[in-house]
């Protein structure tokens, strides 16, 4: 029907994904009102919103016997970008403060006779902590599968088994908090549901359509020979929105817990997915791709645990070593 009506056409369906992924991020906004905020909005709610395109890439390519290299270049493209690009940026631009500054002595005055102490940000702080840990343990595990050139179907189903345990911690944590503030999902949580669902069935549309697009062109650096780079930069576009919009917000703690969060669907979820269909030979700059990325989680897992903050100085050195990402698997 889209062939007939003349809309088949790359840009048509880039304009889809892109709509439907910020339909999936704008009701996030809804539901972080309904008994999901803070950290845990970010790493057990937004990583399927801004994830869901490296989920249908990773599901399409293993029912048409794709490549499974493929898969796991578009893997790290996106964890890669998160943790240094998509980070550092709004370090440099906006500052990554999770642990506000110390207040002035007058207003501390101010609030005297009364409890001023803010738990929130340290809280914050803590539940960041583990989520990074969990990137270093993830990534570790896919390493250390991969170590013989190959990820096999039992090694998928060991990643996809880490995924759904990490993610019934963080249901059970959602759950206690309402049972604690005595707060409950309303019905508009439902229909925000509903609407993710809409978002999530377009972006298959159009994620099914581009692959098969690109699948078709065999000359030029738009090819099926860099599907795994053109599908990583495309699904880390909602990623970036969220990034940037967050840091604006003067959000931190939402910034680095979507970005962190989103990896863990890429690893461990959908490396575990695509090697239950066949196994994944390991592209040549995977062990590259992993040492900056454990390289960039021992650095945020630094700074925020000593200073609670990223400087600036820090954005910086992410977003060279992002350069350095590019050179090493595109260039050289």
């Amino acid at each position: 029907m889209i062939e007939h009506a003349g809309l088949a056409t790359p840009w048509f369906f880039l304009g889809v994904f892109l709509a439907a992924s910020f339909l999936m991020i704008w009701r996030l906004e809804s539901m972080s009102a309904n008994g999901m905020e803070g950290t845990v909005l970010g790493t057990l709610v937004m990583p399927y919103c801004s994830g869901i395109g490296n989920l249908l890439f990773a599901f399409i390519l293993g029912m048409k016997g794709g490549s499974g290299a493929e898969v796991l270049t578009n893997c790290l493209v996106n964890n890669v970008t998160n943790l240094t690009l998509l980070i550092g940026l709004p370090a440099i631009f906006w500052g990554m403060n999770i642990i506000p500054s110390k207040e002035p002595a007058a207003k501390k005055k101010k609030k005297k006779g009364k409890e001023s102490r803010d738990f929130k940000p340290q809280l914050n702080r803590l539940s960041l902590l583990l989520t990074l840990l969990a990137v270093l343990f993830f990534t570790g595990a896919t390493w250390a599968l991969g170590r013989d050139g190959v990820i096999s179907q039992t090694d998928g189903m060991v990643l996809i088994g880490l995924f759904l345990f990490w993610q019934c911690i963080h249901v059970f944590d959602v759950l206690k908090n309402n049972v604690q503030q005595n707060k409950s999902f309303g019905l508009m949580v439902f229909v925000d549901l509903v609407l993710l669902a809409v978002g999530s069935y377009a972006v298959y549309l159009s994620t099914d359509w581009l692959v098969n697009w690109v699948s078709n062109i065999h000359t030029g650096f738009i090819s099926a020979k860099q599907i795994g780079w053109l599908s990583g930069w495309l699904d880390v576009l909602p990623n970036a929105l969220l990034a940037f919009y967050y840091a604006w917000r003067k959000r931190p703690e939402v910034v680095y817990a979507s970005q962190v969060g989103d990896g863990h669907i890429c690893i461990p979820l959908c490396i575990g997915i695509f090697a239950l269909y066949k196994p994944i030979a390991v592209p040549p700059f995977f062990q590259i791709g992993i040492f900056i990325l454990c390289g960039a989680t021992v650095l945020h897992l630094l700074f925020v645990a000593i200073f609670g903050k990223l400087p600036r100085l820090v954005g910086f050195v992410l977003t060279a070593a992002y350069g350095v990402f590019l050179y090493k698997g595109l260039i050289k």
